[in-house]
């Protein structure tokens, strides 16, 4: 049996790791310092024990609790003594700082990152790079659209933000989980690529560049997308750094689209049979 033990106050130490979620300023430094994220919901923390990542404890209301039992079940059969803890819906929200609604949240270990090199062991033929993406439920929708579309991979550069926060994950619908991903540095693993046998693709609005159409028509073997932030896009230096430059046609007086439906977009034109499953 795992401990379940009743909780009544923010200020209880063992809660330390739920304290605040919605500051994502403390939350970026707090997680990263202890090696933790946080799962919401039923679903996706089943999700991330699947992928074989390991329980720090769970926290729950008390009327949750009956209707939490197979993942209470799962997490015992795997970890005993990850401890449950249980507090008032009141308290709860106190807690975490929001009214979880989402019936479970659970303090999970953060897995360490494979390196490039590890990650290129895989064969990908399709990646997708985040340059600065900073918006989480971007990031999240990016990766789900990377799970159920179908490419390999996603490299996240250091100003883009964490897959592993909260909103990511959700957002994700814990595809997070199960797609391979890491952080680069552009300078460094740009050549890495390359070396690898990619052709790097900036996906940004310049007069040299040509349409997805055109791309998709005669697409390289191996090939990584890179798409940039919200609002600026890609900087002059990093598509200069990318073999060439893409564009997705557009109507209506629009000129682009929100970064994470162009992902989308691209990835549908650009698939192609993957070698790597993502979901088990």
């Amino acid at each position: 049996m795992m401990p379940i033990e009743h909780v009544d106050a923010k200020s209880d130490a063992r809660l330390g790791d739920y304290i605040d979620l919605t500051d994502v300023a403390l939350r970026t430094s707090f997680e990263a310092e202890h090696g933790l994220y946080i799962a919401e919901s039923a679903k996706v923390i089943l999700r991330a024990l699947r992928a074989g990542h390991q329980p720090r404890s769970l926290l729950m209301s008390d009327r949750w609790l009956p209707r939490m039992s197979e993942l209470i079940e799962e997490v015992a059969s795997r970890f005993p003594d990850t401890p449950v803890f249980i507090a008032e819906e009141s308290e709860l929200e106190k807690i975490a700082g929001f009214h979880v609604h989402r019936g479970a949240l659970a303090s999970m270990q953060r897995p360490a990152l494979p390196s490039l090199t590890d990650l290129l062991k895989s064969d990908p033929r399709r990646i997708v790079i985040l340059d600065g993406v900073i918006d989480h439920t971007n990031v999240g929708a990016i990766f789900r659209s990377v799970a159920g579309i179908g490419a390999d991979a996603v490299l996240i550069t250091e100003q883009c933000a964490d897959p592993l926060y909260r909103r990511s994950i959700r957002v994700s619908m814990g595809t997070v989980f199960q797609v391979p991903w890491t952080r680069i540095d552009w300078q460094r693993d740009r050549k890495i690529l390359k070396a690898a046998g990619f052709s790097v693709a900036a996906f940004a609005l310049a007069q040299d560049s040509i349409s997805l159409d055109e791309l998709a028509s005669d697409p390289p073997a191996r090939l990584a997308i890179v798409l940039g932030a919200e609002g600026g896009g890609l900087s002059d230096l990093t598509v200069a750094d990318c073999d060439l430059t893409v564009r997705i046609p557009m109507a209506g007086g629009v000129d682009s689209l929100n970064v994470a439906a162009a992902a989308a977009v691209a990835m549908w034109a650009l698939r192609v049979p993957s070698p790597i499953s993502h979901i088990s």
